[in-house]
């Protein structure tokens, strides 16, 4: 409220030195002065009918300009007076109409205000006692470089907003899919977790002390998919926050933490393993390689309990190769005739889980890799200990 009060201020003082000329100028000459004062109100007001759109009132204001050449009858030295408020106007106007109105009505009002703009001049030159057609043509040609100047700057502003919003949409697109790949890691991972622990209880009877533990399993686990769950809400809860903002923080995990999600895979399932982990990884990896070396332990441990739940062997592991870069493997031994899970992978088959991890570790400048493996199945991945990120295609 306080900028518009203010500019209204400017625009009612405004008004008033320019119309101050036609106190001792005849009725007649009055149309300069109340198109210059329109197009200086529409360019300082930005809506100075209320209502109406302000790409509508420069296009009126254009229509106003054309109408008073034509038909301009007053003495030409008042004109003098007026043309260059008018002019200066305008150009705002056009400038601004070329940026932001939507692309047709830009096509149209920007021409009606650059024609507006380059007949103005002639309002003055063909009216003279003794009109000749070469000033005309000069004025004409002398009002073509500011008006280009003005195309020129809204058509450059246009396109850098246009970037700008596409970097917007681009950032947010970011931030969904990545919030997308950390529900899809965790939530899925413990919810499949929590199916073939039910699962494995409908086939075999379990004593009093084991449904303890199964109930205490399936708690934790239901515990940690709703903590993931509710940081997911939590970022998509409010889509009008600024794109380019920093997005909400997320957990980063580390080659520290492979063991108790290995170990809780194996206590969760009928599965024997072991995890080898080379002494020293975790303190020489950067802490986003450590976070997609976890990752992809996690969605090859999800992989195996949604598809060979009966594995009688689970293989991690994490070792360091030349380049320098870091390898983890996760291998096992494939569907024993356990309990079912779903139907049995092939290759390129692994769902949107492996391909938007492959994205993630191809921006880092690495490599992810799925496919049978003996009788079983093998997940690998490469890591750049000093990662060059890549942008994504």
């Amino acid at each position: 409220m306080p900028d518009t009060r203010r500019r209204r201020a400017v625009c009612a003082a405004a008004t008033a030195v320019v119309a101050a000329p036609a106190a001792i100028a005849p009725p007649s000459a009055w149309t300069g002065a109340v198109v210059a004062a329109a197009a200086m109100a529409t360019a300082i007001l930005r809506r100075p009918l209320g209502p109406v759109a302000p790409v509508l009132a420069a296009g009126l204001v254009a229509g106003l300009s054309l109408v008073t050449d034509a038909v301009h009858p007053g003495p030409q030295g008042l004109v003098l007076s007026w043309l260059p408020v008018e002019f200066a106007a305008m150009l705002v106007l056009a400038g601004r109409v070329i940026r932001r109105a939507p692309v047709r009505q830009a096509a149209l009002v920007g021409s009606a205000l650059a024609l507006a703009l380059m007949a103005l001049p002639l309002r003055f030159t063909l009216r003279r006692p003794q009109a000749v057609l070469e000033p005309s043509v000069v004025a004409v040609a002398m009002a073509m470089f500011p008006v280009a100047c003005a195309v020129g700057v809204g058509l450059y502003l246009r396109g850098q907003d246009n970037q700008r919003a596409r970097a917007v949409q681009r950032a947010r697109r970011e931030q969904r899919l990545d919030v997308g790949r950390d529900l899809h890691d965790f939530v899925a991972h413990e919810l499949t977790g929590i199916l073939l622990e039910v699962q494995a209880a409908q086939v075999s009877a379990y004593d009093e002390e084991e449904n303890r533990e199964l109930l205490s399993r399936l708690e934790a686990a239901g515990l940690r998919a709703l903590d993931s769950m509710d940081h997911t809400l939590q970022t998509l809860r409010d889509p009008e926050a600024p794109a380019l903002a920093e997005p909400p923080p997320t957990k980063v995990h580390g080659l520290a933490d492979l063991s108790e999600v290995v170990d809780r895979f194996l206590a969760s399932g009928t599965t024997g393993g072991s995890l080898e982990l080379e002494p020293g990884l975790a303190g020489a990896a950067p802490r986003a390689i450590q976070d997609a070396a976890y990752r992809v332990v996690l969605e090859a441990l999800t992989n195996v309990r949604r598809h060979a739940p009966s594995a009688g062997r689970l293989e991690v592991e994490v070792v360091g190769v030349p380049g320098p870069a870091l390898r983890v493997t996760v291998t096992d031994s494939g569907r024993q005739g356990g309990p079912g899970g779903l139907p049995a992978r092939r290759p390129g088959g692994g769902g949107t889980g492996l391909a938007g991890l492959s994205e993630r570790i191809g921006a880092l400048g690495g490599d992810l890799s799925a496919g049978p493996h003996a009788r079983g199945w093998r997940v690998r991945g490469v890591l750049p200990l000093r990662p060059e990120r890549r942008g994504r295609g």
